[in-house]
């Protein structure tokens, strides 16, 4: 079974603590996981399964941590057509640009020819003080699609 790679982007964190709630429980469910904060392109494998996690940032934005790597894709250009993956985001519905960040990096990720697997997830803070909660009850859903 190949390899989960979980790449978070956090402001205060929360993204972070999802992450490696999920990846312990897809490890839980036998999958082999490795967690990335903040990555750059160059530390991420070009194939296989990537869960992307991040919380959104000012108007829509990506954390500080996770716009290098966004940068080096549209900069680089890299073909991601053996990439496939999931897509969390955390954001507060009380602004218009609800989880602007995970929308724009996942079409970022399709736009170089990655797949994603399974609907969106998408964390509203106003809904769910506990984030890990839903995210808890869709990896677990998401990982019967893999």
């Amino acid at each position: 079974m190949s390899t989960i790679t979980l790449i978070s982007g956090s402001t205060m964190g929360s993204a972070e603590y999802v992450a490696e709630h999920m990846a312990e429980i897809l490890d839980n469910l036998g999958f082999s996981t490795e967690i990335l904060h903040g990555p750059s392109l160059d530390d991420l494998p070009l194939n296989g399964l990537w869960l992307v996690v991040t919380s959104t940032h000012g108007a829509g934005d990506l954390p500080e941590n996770l716009q290098p790597l966004a940068d080096e894709i549209a900069q680089q250009k890299p073909d991601l057509n053996l990439v496939t993956f999931g897509a969390v985001g955390i954001g507060s519905s009380e602004y218009d640009t609800f989880c602007g960040a995970i929308r724009s990096l996942e079409q970022l990720l399709e736009d170089h020819q990655a797949k994603r697997i399974g609907d969106r997830l998408e964390i509203d803070i106003l809904q769910h003080e506990i984030p890990e909660d839903p995210a808890e009850k869709w990896v677990k859903e998401w990982a019967k699609l893999l």
